[in-house]
């Protein structure tokens, strides 16, 4: 997402919108906290496919800074460990990203004074092998140079809340390393800061985060092909509830979204060596359906996929009275793993508690 919309073709402040929209139907009581996710050049895909400079990144991508900050967003991640400029086995120096950070949280605190706008927080690195905070001795040096460029640049203040890092979990693996993720946290929590693991998804041993003093975990992909394979279940029922003389109605999701994921040339950036020159639909079934899965995330909000589930649910509907809150009660039983896995049942009352205290 970014202030021109990006693949959900929402903008922040349209994002805030449908946030709040959903706020009163559904009695939300908790803090509403958005965050941006990877913000830094070159990672919105337009940046590299329309190959901008350097100069040219960090412009869109500052005034995208701004219009998060002027949508309501809390936290920013800021997340400068990319360079379209080197070769793929280089590594921008830590200085680099030390110093690119430092620009990005300068210019977000210069236009958040210029507004007027209450303190955010702030989340840096990346777990990214391409230029990531990938080992502890990199780590424990990035968080000394960056805390002492900070106070230089007169940003002590300013809470850097995650510490974005390798917690042996990506795309392709899911055992989280309990071992790394505390020697990690002993050296975050010196600053103040909490570990953030980036790629949560199917992670094996999710009970082990809290154990490991983990501060925050992404979850995503996950819920997507959750989603996706919901709407599978689905179109097996709306074969079944459909006469042979009315296949003509069907709404043939599952090769709709394929399509439109194929179409859409997002699935490319998972493609592993020896797939490169391969299409989607000659790669091995497990394989293909990974990449539809994945790639699913960017094509939700186009007019050929939501017309095809429109079509999916009228079609079930007359077995399931509501197909879509079916589809919604699958997601949010496995956002409840993880809610479980991380102890966080009753972490609202207990932050009340200490706000209550505090006052």
């Amino acid at each position: 997402m970014d202030r021109h919309g990006g693949y959900t073709h929402w903008t922040p402040d349209q994002f805030i919108q449908i946030i709040e929209e959903f706020i009163h139907p559904y009695h939300v009581t908790v803090p509403i906290y958005p965050c941006l996710d990877h913000g830094g050049p070159w990672l919105k895909d337009i940046h590299t496919t329309r190959h901008l400079s350097l100069q040219e990144t960090m412009e869109e991508l500052k005034l995208s800074l701004t219009a998060f900050l002027q949508a309501g967003y809390r936290l920013m991640h800021i997340d400068p460990t990319v360079d379209r400029n080197l070769l793929k086995c280089n590594l921008p120096s830590l200085d680099v990203i030390v110093e690119r950070t430092i620009e990005l949280i300068q210019h977000t605190e210069s236009e958040r004074n210029r507004m007027s706008l209450p303190p955010i927080s702030y989340e840096v690195g990346s777990e990214e092998v391409h230029g990531g905070m990938a080992d502890l001795k990199r780590s424990r040096i990035f968080l000394n140079q960056l805390h002492a460029e900070m106070e230089r640049s007169s940003l002590a203040e300013q809470w850097l809340c995650f510490i974005v890092a390798q917690v042996g979990t990506d795309l392709h693996t899911t055992r989280f390393d309990a071992k790394i993720a505390s020697q990690l946290f002993s050296i975050a929590i010196q600053h103040g800061s909490l570990i953030k693991g980036h790629y949560s998804d199917w992670v094996e041993n999710p009970q082990d985060y809290p154990r490991s003093g983990m501060g925050g975990a992404n979850v995503e992909p996950e819920f997507t092909a959750v989603e996706v394979r919901a709407l599978m279940e689905l179109e097996k029922e709306e074969t079944f509830l459909t006469p042979e003389k009315n296949a003509h109605e069907l709404s043939h999701f599952a090769e709709t979204l394929q399509q439109a994921v194929i179409e859409s040339e997002r699935w490319r950036k998972w493609l592993q060596a020896g797939e490169e020159e391969v299409s989607l639909s000659k790669l091995p079934p497990e394989r293909k359906q990974w990449l539809v899965e994945t790639g699913a995330r960017y094509v939700w909000t186009e007019q050929i996929v939501l017309e095809s589930k429109r079509l999916l649910y009228k079609n079930v509907s007359r077995k399931i009275n509501n197909p879509n809150q079916w589809v919604v009660s699958k997601i949010a039983a496995r956002i409840g793993h993880y809610f479980t896995s991380f102890k966080l049942e009753k972490s609202w009352e207990s932050l009340k508690v200490k706000t209550f205290q505090a006052n």
